[in-house]
């Protein structure tokens, strides 16, 4: 299992949040705006990870880095995805950036794994839900930093079984 955890962060929250999951499950972590073609190619697994900016969108790093990942055959590969966003203060784009993340994505032939429910959060809206669930781990490490370890470590167990 080749796995690498790709993350853009402006303030350095979601970097922290990308270490805890790389160290949790062994896997190289690597900023999105360092990221080449070998770093895709050469991955089984691709685990993203964006804070949300703006009206929900995808933290700026990540849109160099989606043309990168554009640029490969991610067909066959599996992609988990988790997000940062504050679901007080931004609770009608919360983890939005996730969303426009996998929007961009969705299309590319990858398996896509860790939805989760929304039990448990509490915010107005968000791009990051689709046919009621999340599309990856929404995290809001401002409001709810108690929740975070038990959030990344339940969405860990119940994709590593869906990892490659």
């Amino acid at each position: 299992m080749n796995t690498v955890v790709i993350y853009g962060s402006t303030t350095g929250t979601c970097e922290a949040i990308a270490q805890k999951i790389g160290e949790k499950l062994g896997a190289e972590v690597v900023n999105v705006s360092d990221i080449t073609d070998d770093t895709i190619n050469n991955a089984d697994n691709l685990i993203l990870g964006t804070s949300t900016w703006g009206a929900g969108e995808m933290q700026d790093d990540w849109y160099d880095g989606v043309n990168t990942l554009k640029g490969c055959d991610l067909s066959g590969k599996v992609i988990a995805l988790f997000g940062c966003g504050d679901s007080d203060s931004y609770c009608d784009t919360f983890c939005g950036g996730m969303g426009e993340l996998y929007n961009e994505l969705k299309d590319s032939g990858a398996k896509f794994v860790g939805a989760v429910s929304q039990d448990g959060y509490t915010f107005d809206a968000s791009d990051a839900v689709i046919d009621d669930k999340f599309i990856g781990l929404p995290l809001d490490d401002v409001n709810e930093e108690d929740q975070t370890d038990s959030r990344i470590d339940a969405w860990i167990e119940a994709i590593k079984g869906e990892l490659k």
